[in-house]
């Protein structure tokens, strides 16, 4: 069967699904990512120190995290659409707040609602893409490039509101996906799917849980997201706080980033069936570390360049694949993608608040290094499940 082609096998349907899902992940992209790109000019704007800068990258990873569970349960009760619909329109919501308020409890509130509607878009998303396409590796690997184009958009909005706007830019970028965002309200609320969840197993299908595999890939997620949360949300501060180069060029590598991220995505989405999964994720993990270190290691603005691409096209293919290792059990058991954003989301509310409070105490460049520390941690789990898969091959 010619996974490829997962979407010409589809009914109209089915087609519409997807759509409407590929349109809303898209809109998740940027408002996920520009987050980095708005953090400096907000904490201008209202006078926020690094750690409550820190501390708002954590709310949004909050949300995130009690979306994955939220997510999981509401729509055993009150159905996918209603809960798809409700849960996602927080993030509206949230970016209003920071338009009109410098509250910090109400920032704080605002960063929360994003995370909220983040999360829960990503497990609805990658539950149905999952299902509709009957666990098509190359649709999950082409939900989450529509992901990365919308967070290459990311910086480049924040750049063209600035251009137009000065320092009151960021308002208008939030106001941009305050409309973005209402349209994927609408297009959830037309959408046909199955209402009510199918739950296997007795008290509520955990028996996932028992699963090694399971817990591995958890862990790999853990240590991903926890470098990716920080490295999006801190990379412009860290350039600009450095002296290393203009926001607007540190804006620049952000969406470079991304556009890397796309790149690396797509190759994943090509050579995926052709390369063993436990593979691809040593290799990218391995080159996503050296990447990072040789970010560190320099101030030349060509090499940090080289190095931003390098991460990027490494970080590529971990969280897709990571997710496809456990796709039949996501396919069989509704609260498993749940958990596995819990899980996964945790790293993210850690890392972020760690580098704030490491930046206020020895320097951001000390914050930005404990990065390190995770990224070889997840790529000892990865080495872990390698010789996990070679263990089971050789049972079998």
């Amino acid at each position: 069967m010619d996974k490829q082609n997962f979407y010409t096998r589809l009914d109209q349907k089915d087609r519409s699904v997807l759509n409407a899902v590929f349109y809303v992940f898209f809109v998740n992209g940027i408002f996920a990512m520009i987050m980095g790109s708005l953090l400096p000019m907000i904490s201008v704007e209202y006078n926020l120190s690094d750690t409550l800068s820190g501390s708002l990258i954590s709310a949004h990873s909050v949300g995130n995290l009690i979306s994955g569970f939220v997510a999981g349960v509401l729509p055993m009760y009150l159905g996918r659409k209603r809960s798809i619909v409700f849960l996602s329109s927080f993030v509206t919501l949230g970016f209003t707040l920071m338009i009109f308020t410098g509250s910090p409890l109400l920032l704080l509130l605002a960063f929360l609602f994003t995370g909220i509607s983040r999360g829960s878009v990503s497990n609805f998303n990658n539950t149905m893409v999952n299902e509709v396409s009957n666990s098509s590796p190359a649709a999950l690997s082409f939900l989450h490039s529509v992901f990365a184009v919308g967070a290459i958009l990311a910086p480049i909005l924040a750049m063209v509101s600035t251009r137009i706007l000065g320092n009151d830019g960021w308002r208008m970028s939030a106001v941009i996906i305050i409309l973005l965002t209402s349209l994927s309200l609408f297009f959830f609320s037309r959408m046909e799917m199955q209402e009510k969840v199918q739950v296997k197993g007795k008290g509520g299908g955990y028996d996932f849980l028992k699963s090694r595999v399971f817990w591995v890939h958890a862990g790999i997620l853990f240590f991903y997201l926890a470098g990716e949360a920080t490295i999006n949300g801190w990379i412009v501060k860290y350039f600009v706080d450095s002296k290393i180069m203009t926001i607007g060029y540190a804006q620049f590598l952000a969406s470079m980033l991304w556009l890397a991220v796309l790149i690396g995505r797509i190759t994943v989405s090509y050579f995926g069936d052709r390369i063993r999964k436990e593979t691809i994720l040593l290799v990218t993990t391995t080159s996503t570390v050296l990447f990072y270190f040789l970010l560190l290691a320099t101030r030349n603005v060509t090499v940090i360049t080289i190095a931003i691409f390098g991460i990027g096209l490494s970080m590529a293919g971990i969280y897709p694949t990571t997710v496809s290792k456990v796709g039949k059990t996501i396919k069989e058991y509704p609260m498993a993608m749940g958990v596995l954003l819990v899980l996964g989301g945790i790293g993210a509310i850690v890392m972020p608040i760690l580098t704030g409070a490491l930046s206020d105490a020895f320097g951001i460049f000390a914050g930005m290094s404990a990065i390190v520390v995770v990224l070889i941690l997840m790529m000892v789990l990865v080495m872990f499940s390698l010789m996990e898969g070679k263990k089971r091959a050789k049972a079998a």
